[in-house]
């Protein structure tokens, strides 16, 4: 890699790096400053130490984290809440730009016939959809947790939980066990491309519910290019609440989460309206030639600054 470094990267006028602790990142960071290359650096979400190995993440930043941040010729942030972060780390307020990742909003011109999600896997009532992976930093337990208490007062409702398992299923199965729920919630596992846009369809409302996001979180979007009013935490929220495009809760609030499962649910209009609200917003933002040419505009910045 090094010796590809030396003999290449002279002919290049601005070098990408995604993510951010990597071993490449602090490798090419290197040669960038050596040869003059200006580079643009994109985390996607990453810059963080709230969850998971907060010791490692502190000593890569010590070591190289910090430097590679302070020195990019500009940094994109997939969210405001990343960008804010990034300047916290050190970066000056004018290198930051948001630039949401795009979308295939083709992929939903055309949407399948509603019921054929839940006729493949023999579902019947009101369904409440997380689709993702099974990861504990999802918050799932939290969406379980408020449907037993929703299942007290709406009839006919089942729990959905589509996704391939990261090792956190057993877990959840005991609390499903526990609150006595193992008629009221499905796991179906892996879904393919058609069945996910088939199961958002299907769906009376999408819950989202995560610890901690640093990012946008794209499968809300795709819910709402579906047809169907979505429930976010606030961690995730950030486009859901510019767009007026649906409801919001704290992370860890059982009782919120269980009124306005059973608000979307009894009132459908205020939810149509949401997601109305949210297609143009995201046929707006989050188009993939949208986003190419933000990020091209950077690329000649950047390379300007250094002619």
């Amino acid at each position: 890699m090094r010796k590809w470094l030396i003999d290449n990267i002279k002919n290049f006028d601005v070098v990408h790096l995604h993510d951010f602790r990597s071993y490449q990142n602090s490798v090419v960071y290197k040669y960038t400053k050596k040869y003059g290359i200006p580079y643009v650096l994109q985390a996607h979400g990453s810059t963080p130490r709230m969850i998971e190995k907060k010791r490692l993440k502190w000593l890569f930043d010590v070591a190289f984290g910090y430097k590679i941040l302070k020195d990019a010729d500009g940094v994109i942030a997939v969210s405001k809440e990343e960008a804010e972060y990034d300047k916290q780390m050190g970066v000056n307020d004018g290198k930051v730009s948001v630039i949401y990742n795009g979308m295939d909003i083709e992929s939903f011109k055309t949407l399948p016939i509603y019921g054929k999600f839940k006729k493949k896997y023999d579902i019947n009532g009101k369904m409440i959809l997380y689709l993702g992976r099974i990861n504990k930093s999802k918050g799932i337990d939290f969406v379980i947790k408020a449907f037993s208490k929703l299942v007290g007062e709406v009839n006919n409702i089942i729990l959905v939980i589509a996704g391939s398992d990261d090792g956190y299923k057993p877990e959840l199965e005991k609390l499903i066990e526990k609150l006595d729920l193992n008629d009221k919630i499905k796991f179906t596992g892996f879904v393919d491309e058609k069945d996910k846009i088939a199961a958002y369809v299907d769906a009376d409302v999408f819950v989202h519910t995560v610890r901690y996001m640093g990012g946008v979180g794209l499968t809300p979007l795709e819910a709402i290019l579906s047809g169907t009013p979505v429930i976010v935490t606030d961690e995730c929220g950030e486009v859901i609440k510019e767009a007026n495009a649906g409801y919001l809760v704290k992370y860890g609030d059982i009782n919120a989460l269980k009124e306005k499962m059973k608000s979307v649910i009894e009132n459908p209009g205020e939810g149509k309206e949401m997601v109305e609200r949210g297609e143009g917003y995201i046929r707006e933002n989050f188009m993939w030639d949208e986003v190419v040419r933000k990020v091209e505009e950077i690329y000649v910045s950047c390379a300007a600054g250094w002619l």
